[in-house]
């Protein structure tokens, strides 16, 4: 396994909160925690987590309280390096003009593990089955 993994919100948000998938989050980091595997995210991932835990709120999925908690417990999680630079944000944009990604907050991710050359993982169905033959490092949480 390489030394050093890269994270986006789908993964972090399924330490905090429990859905579908939790249980394979939580192996998995259990794992890099283990084998000492540095876990990178580029400084978006703060304000992805809050966006998702207010729209599982927004809709009725997760009390305010329940939301407070786990937003709590993902900034507190520890061993996450953020990561942002000029640079990144340029390739970020490049990346999501060459795989017609609506927005670059994804396209973040890929970028940042490109520039650290390792894997990316993500739960992100849409995203994995949009790139992944194209990007050998993306990596789908199942």
């Amino acid at each position: 396994m390489n030394s050093t993994a890269c994270v986006d919100a789908s993964i972090v948000i399924k330490l905090v909160v429990e859905e579908p998938g939790s249980d394979l989050a939580d192996a998995l980091w259990a794992q890099w925690i283990q084998q000492d595997v540095q876990i990178v995210a580029p400084a978006l991932l703060r304000y992805e987590i809050t966006a998702v835990l207010r729209k599982k709120v927004y809709r009725g999925q997760l009390s305010k309280e329940i939301a407070n908690m786990a937003l709590t417990a993902a900034l507190d999680l520890k061993g996450i390096e953020y990561i942002d630079s000029p640079v990144l944000h340029l390739r970020a944009l490049e990346l999501a003009s060459q795989f017609g990604l609506p927005t670059a907050y994804d396209a973040h991710y890929l970028a940042l593990a490109e520039q650290q050359n390792c894997e990316f993982w993500t739960a992100d169905v849409r995203l994995t089955q949009r790139i992944s033959q194209a990007l050998p490092y993306l990596r789908q949480l199942e």
